[in-house]
């Protein structure tokens, strides 16, 4: 998209008009290859990618077809690699203005030479399927699905985040420590779990919670017990709710809230360590002279 973008500037500083087309999955209103009129156009521009003929999974050669298709055109391609100067896919060009190829100097990637990017918010996503524990009252999938819906709408840039741990999986944290480290870098998270709510808030990042169990489970509990505002019950899981509550995650405010979860407790009433001592009948006793 990016190698698309700079070609885009470029004709647009040289005042030629020209057409974009895009892939339908990608975007399904726009205009696509397929459905161009090769006849409305003298030139063809291909950005990007390798050039090959090798055949797709249906037998199809998709820049063979490309070239047949647009026979009539000036055929161009920038900013290619050429993995074989000899393959027709790339033969056929009537210009070849390679970014890398066997022999020749290298040049530059046409994403570099786009505008500086802008900065959208950074959201972890945290969910579960799990807490077969809930029975008839889990509504994980359900959920799970509408917030997947949800956030391909969202203005963000969306990174897919787990509290387990796994010293085996690269992908996974191995520590609590490195988890912490990702999610300080984080805008705001998203999350079904109760874990992600708390970790989020310990790292000083506005959680934006759902809680996934019909009538409130743990994660509203555990809302309720830090004073969290941000959190959902599953049937509110829709985006006139979820929209606002992420709009407050990513304010000030929220910042602000989420910080003061960030260092030690010190609740006025005794907590779960407390009366675990008490239970042991390990409570510290006051120094003696």
């Amino acid at each position: 998209m990016l190698a698309a973008h700079a070609v885009q500037d470029t004709l647009r500083r040289a005042h030629l008009p020209h057409d974009t087309a895009w892939s339908p999955v990608f975007r399904p209103h726009a205009l696509h290859l397929e459905t161009a009129d090769p006849a409305r156009y003298t030139h063809l521009v291909f950005a990007c990618g390798p050039l090959h003929s090798r055949p797709a999974p249906d037998g199809t050669s998709p820049l063979l077809d490309l070239h047949t298709r647009y026979a009539h055109c000036h055929r161009i391609a920038v900013g290619v690699s050429v993995p074989d100067p000899t393959d027709p896919a790339a033969t056929l060009f009537d210009d070849l203005l390679h970014r890398d190829t066997a022999g020749t100097t290298p040049a530059t990637d046409l994403s570099l030479h786009t505008p500086p990017p802008g900065r959208p918010p950074l959201l972890g996503v945290i969910l579960t399927n799990g807490q077969h524990e809930y029975g008839p009252r889990r509504r994980h999938t359900t959920v799970t699905h509408a917030l997947r819906d949800w956030l391909t709408t969202v203005q963000a840039a969306r990174l897919p985040l787990d509290t387990r741990l796994d010293s085996r999986d690269w992908r996974l944290p191995a520590t609590p420590d490195e988890l912490h480290t990702v999610l300080t870098r984080l805008d705001a998270v998203v999350t079904t779990r109760l874990h992600g709510l708390v970790l989020a808030l310990r790292a000083g990042v506005p959680a934006l919670a759902i809680d996934p169990v019909a009538g409130g489970a743990k994660v509203t509990a555990q809302a309720t017990a830090l004073g969290w505002p941000a959190v959902l019950p599953c049937e509110d899981a829709r985006p006139d709710r979820l929209n606002p509550l992420l709009n407050w995650c990513l304010s000030p405010q929220a910042r602000t809230h989420a910080a003061t979860h960030t260092t030690h407790p010190h609740p006025t009433t005794p907590t779960l360590l407390d009366h675990l001592l008490h239970r042991l009948d390990l409570t510290p006793q006051p120094p003696t002279d």
